[in-house]
């Protein structure tokens, strides 16, 4: 199973969509849960839940092979903490998706982070999906390094 998760603020409809066409292009071999937020986004090729309880969530996390996510920190560092591989794609404030693009600053910070595969476009979520059984975790762990990225990131989005 794979997560998909677009935060509970604002929905991302642009991922989900991109996400279920390449379900219907790989002719939905696995099944996909997606948490949409305020979307009203509906498909007959995924599992859409608008909002999960902590609990669900944390279920969902244990139970997918790899999550899909916007560019937050939180589901970041929640596939970090648990060994799960996560596709970033962030959100464009250029299309209107957010109100700047902090989140396009936390990719580039992640970007060389183990087990964070970061896709900034359409070919390019299809491409890490296309090898997604090739995809490792990473470890949320408190090197001198992680300490740092995070300073950063946090100047970033401030």
């Amino acid at each position: 199973m794979i997560l998909v998760t677009v935060g509970t603020q604002i929905h991302f409809d642009r991922l989900i969509k991109y996400v279920e066409q390449w379900v219907v292009e790989s002719n939905g071999e696995e099944e996909v849960v997606a948490q949409v937020g305020s979307s009203e986004f509906q498909s007959n090729n995924i599992t859409v839940l608008k909002s999960l309880e902590p609990e669900q969530f944390e279920e969902y996390i244990k139970k997918c092979r790899f999550i899909i996510s916007h560019a937050g920190m939180g589901s970041i560092l929640t596939a970090l903490r648990v060994n799960k591989p996560i596709i970033i794609f962030p959100r464009d404030a250029s299309l209107g998706e957010h109100r700047n693009d902090h989140q396009l600053a936390t990719a580039r910070s992640f970007s060389n982070v183990d087990g964070v595969y970061v896709a900034k476009t359409q070919d390019e979520l299809r491409q890490v999906l296309s090898n997604c059984s090739e995809l490792s975790s990473g470890v949320l762990n408190e090197s001198q390094e992680y300490k740092k990225l995070l300073d950063n990131i946090k100047v970033l989005v401030s």
